[in-house]
Order: C-alpha cells, then structure tokens, then sequence
C-alpha cells in the first residue's frame, strides 16, 4: 500500500504559500497561466513561458498515448485537451447584455449559471441567496426567467418542463398549436388526453424535438480537459502516479538584475515564492493522487469507488478539509478507465462498504434499462437497491438522488418516452 509521510517543514511551507497564492492551487491546469498573471505584472525580475507553446502531441507521454487513450495521436490529443468554449464560458459572455442590465441582475444571473448542474438544470438555494443579497424571491424568480431569452434555450430551468417552456418559445409554431405545446408541457403525465385536438401533431412534433436535458450538447465537450494526473497501471511496475507537470508555464527568474535595491529584492523574493507556490501545487496534487490510489486501489483495478472522504485525506495532511477541498477543486485524474473530476473520488458513505456514488449509478443502471412502457417507481427503485446492497434506505432518499442525476419521475419519463426523448 502507498502511504505518504508527512513532513513537518514541507507541511509549513506548504502552509504559508497557499495562503499567499492560494488561486494557484485551486486553478484548473488550463487556468494555471490566468492565475498567475496578477502575480507577473509589475515584477520586471519574472518572464513566464507558456505550458502550450509546444505542439500537444510532443507533450504527451507515451504510456498515456498508447496505454490510456488506446487511439490515434489526434484522439489522445482530443481527449487530453480543451477543444471548444465550454459552456459556462458562453453562459457569462451572455450576462453582461441587455438580458442583465444592473448589477444586481448580473449578480443574480451569475448565481443561476454557477448553481446549474451538468445538464444544465438550476438546482442553486434561491431562498438562501434572497436572504443574503436583501432581495424578495419574486424579485429573484423575475430576473431568472430571463434565461428564456440566453441561449442553448432552456438553460436555468428547475426541471424538464420548465425548461420546455423555454424552447417553446423560441420555437416556430402556430397559435393554436403554441396554446396546446403549453398545455401539454404543463401536463406531460396527461398527454393521452390532448391526441384529440387538431393541432395535435403539430405540438407533438415541436415538443418531442426540444432538448433534454437543455445542456446535452455540451456534455460530451466537458470531458474534455486537461488532466492534472495520470494514473495507470504499469504490467510491471504496478499502478503508477504522475503529475501532467509538462503543461505547467515555466518561470524565468532574472536574479543577476543588476540593482541592489529594496524593490528589486521584494520583486525577487516574490518570483521565488511563485516558484515555491507551484511546486507546493504538484507535491500537493502528487500526494493526494497517491492517497486517492490509496483508498479507491479497487477501483484502478477495476473495481467501484469507496466511501472516502475530505476529512479523511486532510486529517492524514494535517489541513482544513477547505484547503483538501480547494487543491482538488476543478482538478482531473486520467486513467484506464477514463477522465473523471478528482472530487468524485470523495463520496459520502451509506454504510461501511456501500457510498452513494454507487447508489447512483445503480440507479442510472436500472432506469437506462427499465421497460418504456412501465418505468420503476421510486419505491420499486428503492426494493432492488435494498435488495443488491443490503441496505436499509427510504424513498425521499432515492428521489433525491434520482433528481441530482436529471433523472424525472416515473410517471414524467413515460411521458418522455412517448415523445421519444
């Protein structure tokens, strides 16, 4: 088993530099060069070299290349780098235009984009933020409804009907068969009964090509990032870890300035300690990758993900779980099975051997799989999870989780099926 020691003085000096630059640490890898430009301008002693200037393909490691990706060059390349805007990015772009106008609109607006889930759906605590900006909910809701107007359409919706309002509309259709889209969408566990109005078909065609979930074009697109480790297994040295430090910018320090002055001194202690900050950055990611392979060996091997959490990792650092939780903050661990964020590897256990991520996907599992025709009740969800894991569970629990993972009730997904969605 890994085991990592740790040492007093590194854990110091570790300490003092995430205080000082502490945007290093929590930066994505592809973000790395942004954060440290508050740092560069006005220090004449730093130059910094970008971690990108070289082609890709000449920075990805043969073991990656051949034993990660399993693909082509370009295919490893796609897979290990940002391809696209991501959508949080256009999402912004959208929130300084006439849609949100005032300060307190942006405010809002950047509230919703920052609570939404992955695809695309608000699940932030409205009532919380109302209480703290001094705002009315209603004041807030107003503000949020504009998103009807930000594209992809139907973004910042609560739910899949919700959000097929918003593209309804921006859809083309008649009068009549708008009034009837609304209705049906209002009432998707109802739809039989609408199939006698004249304008049905025209409703059913536009309301069965909306998107679901409204950010689904943008799923695959998030996978592709920049891993800060890879992690492997190695036919003869076992699973091996290892920071992607080859993206990481270079810093040029200028020691031999040529003025002995206390400015000059200030600028050079400052260069070395941006160099300090990011090799705190790898030693802390490094370790934490090996903790990681540590607690979740099973899953490397092949196996699903334990319950492990922040504590757990920060008690063995001798950190605040915040400073654990900042260091894997928009981080990613590459392997043989695949990209995955660092913080799905911290989950909240069940029980001693059971954690909800499994819950999740054991659910994900039986609804991808579930009859059309008769998809599982919440309360049939909860019989076969109880059954498998041999747990005790209750009902308001799976429906939590069904919700976080996008997944709509069981009478809503019939209605969906219908539609054929």
């Amino acid at each position: 088993m890994l085991r990592v020691k740790t040492n007093v003085e590194l854990k110091n000096k570790l300490s003092n530099t995430l205080r000082n630059w502490l945007p290093i640490l929590q930066s994505s890898l592809s973000d790395l060069g942004e954060a440290m430009s508050p740092f560069v301008e006005g220090n004449p002693l730093i130059d910094i070299k970008s971690g990108y200037e070289e082609s890709f393909e000449s920075r990805i490691p043969k073991k990656i290349q051949y034993g990660y990706v399993q693909n082509s060059h370009s295919e490893a390349i796609e897979a290990l780098t940002v391809q696209k805007r991501g959508l949080f990015e256009i999402l912004e772009e959208q929130t300084d235009g006439s849609l949100f106008p005032t300060p307190i609109s942006q405010l809002i607006a950047h509230h919703v984009i920052e609570n939404l889930d992955e695809g695309g759906y608000y699940e932030g605590d409205s009532e919380a933020f109302c209480v703290a900006q001094g705002i009315t909910l209603e004041q807030f809701e107003k503000i949020r409804l504009r998103f009807i107007h930000v594209e992809p359409v139907g973004i910042g919706a609560r739910d899949v009907s919700e959000s097929f309002l918003f593209q309804l509309e921006s859809a083309t259709i008649s009068d009549a068969g708008y009034t009837l889209a609304r209705e049906m969408i209002t009432h998707l566990d109802e739809l039989g009964r609408f199939r006698k109005d004249s304008s049905f078909d025209e409703a059913m065609k536009v309301v069965g090509s909306f998107k679901n979930p409204p950010a689904i074009d943008y799923l695959e697109d998030s996978q592709q990032v920049i891993p800060d480790l890879m992690i492997y297994n190695d036919p003869e040295e076992g699973i091996e870890v290892r920071i992607n430090d080859k993206y990481y910018p270079s810093v040029m320090i200028d020691s031999a300035y040529g003025v002995d002055h206390p400015f000059v001194r200030e600028k050079l202690k400052e260069a070395k300690s941006l160099v300090d900050a990011l090799e705190m950055r790898k030693a802390t990611l490094y370790k934490v990758g090996l903790m990681i392979v540590e607690y979740q060996y099973d899953f490397f091997t092949g196996g699903a993900i334990k319950p492990l959490t922040l504590k757990t990792l920060a008690d063995e650092f001798g950190h605040n779980p915040s400073t654990i939780s900042r260091a894997i903050a928009n981080k990613y661990i590459a392997c043989d099975r695949g990209i995955y964020p660092m913080k799905d590897f911290f989950t909240t256990a069940i029980d001693e051997d059971v954690s909800n991520a499994a819950i999740k996907d054991y659910v994900a599992e039986l609804v991808k799989a579930e009859s059309h025709k008769k998809p599982l009740s919440d309360m049939k969800l909860l019989e076969l999870i109880q059954d498998k894991f041999k747990i005790t569970m209750v009902r308001r629990t799976i429906a939590k989780y069904r919700k976080q993972l996008n997944i709509a009730g069981s009478s809503e997904r019939k209605q969906l099926y219908l539609l054929g969605r």
